[in-house]
């Protein structure tokens, strides 16, 4: 219902459309893969500032659009599974665990959904041999405020620290955890994640992004 009356009062544009009659293939031809790799444990895909990429980023992140966090989900399972395939025989990252970002409960409830969630589920269905989902262990115990008013890093990391909490510590303990977030810019989120997770017992702790 929510959905519906989005669109009926803010029709989507019309490269939605667009983006919803493409497959992987498709996307691929029109956006090229991020070069840029900050971190030995953290992967970013696709460039935010493409203009396919953010619209897709939008309409997960405030629609709840189903069809593109499929094929948002598909994209980041593929290059997810050559990631761990390599990992598995170099770092023995073995029987992996997918933990998607947390929202703080008042902006789920509000929202009515976790973006994250919609493409973590959608990564497991297009690898379910190579991949499990966690999705209640790592919370996010006070809301914070939106990055993109964060003027540098230093404030990014002052804002978040301490926000996530491991809520079952023996769903994660000696694990090895994907960390899945739709979108980093300075990897603050994904680092103070990162943090309570190996604080709360996990072996090894990696991340993938849809967009940087």
């Amino acid at each position: 219902m929510f959905r519906f009356l989005l669109n009926l009062f803010f029709p989507a544009p019309p490269r939605v459309a667009e983006l919803e009659a493409m497959d992987t293939a498709a996307f691929r031809a029109a956006v090229a893969l991020c070069e840029w790799k900050p971190h030995e444990w953290l992967l970013p895909l696709f460039p935010y500032e493409n203009p396919l990429v953010k619209t897709a980023v939008w309409e997960i992140k405030y629609r709840g659009n189903a069809a593109l966090a499929q094929l948002a989900g598909t994209l980041i399972a593929d290059e997810l599974a050559e990631w761990l395939a390599e990992l598995y025989e170099t770092e023995n990252f073995r029987e992996p665990l997918l933990i998607p970002i947390p929202l703080a409960q008042g902006r789920r409830a509000k929202r009515g959904f976790n973006q994250c969630e919609l493409l973590a589920s959608a990564v497991r269905s297009a690898i379910p041999d190579m991949i499990s989902v966690e999705m209640s262990a790592l919370v996010k115990v006070k809301e914070t405020e939106s990055q993109t008013k964060s003027k540098n890093r230093a404030e990014r990391i002052k804002n978040l620290k301490g926000c996530f909490a491991v809520r079952s510590p023996e769903k994660i303990k000696d694990r090895n955890i994907v960390l899945l977030d739709d979108v980093t810019t300075t990897g603050a989120t994904l680092s103070e994640a990162r943090a309570a997770l190996l604080l709360g017992g996990a072996r090894k702790v990696i991340a993938i992004t849809f967009a940087h």
